[in-house]
């Protein structure tokens, strides 16, 4: 196997496993404490309106629904986790698979935050890091927490 293959399986596997298990501790919290995660339809609503050119909505929640924004919404979430996996990879190498480290795990899962806080929530229409939500610093702790989860599965 060549060395971008082995890249790009490791991704795949160390992704996905990281994202299951992320969504498994979304359910976790979702049933033990009724507290919602995001809705990944509303992902897929966002995607689904890039082919008409527009990328930031004023409320994502109030966009024109779009056909298959949930699975579309599910599939980017996971090429996601996938492509997070892959960052890791290219900065630490494939040796860092023998012996990964909880600190290295960890700042990658905090540091991947930055895409809902910085991109998506924006995008939706929710403000910088949640801004313009009721609730701006629950929604920040939930990324937070959710991301720091996808990172502890690396180990």
């Amino acid at each position: 196997m060549n060395i971008l293959s082995q890249y790009i399986s490791y991704s795949i596997f160390i992704g996905v496993g990281a994202t299951i298990f992320m969504d498994l501790y979304a359910l976790f919290i979702k049933t033990a404490f009724k507290i919602p995660s995001l809705d990944y339809a509303l992902v897929g609503r966002w995607i689904g309106h890039f082919k008409q050119g527009v990328f930031a909505h004023k409320n994502i929640v109030h966009a024109e629904k779009i056909t298959g924004e949930r699975a579309l919404g599910w599939m980017a979430h996971y090429l996601i986790g996938i492509s997070f996996a892959l960052l890791l990879l290219l900065i630490c190498g494939l040796d860092w698979l023998y012996q990964p480290t909880f600190i290295v795990c960890i700042n990658v899962g905090v540091a991947t935050t930055a895409a809902p806080w910085f991109m998506i929530q924006p995008a939706f229409g929710f403000g910088i890091a949640a801004s313009k939500t009721p609730k701006p610093f629950t929604a920040r702790l939930r990324s937070l927490q959710a991301h720091a989860i996808y990172g502890l599965d690396y180990i």
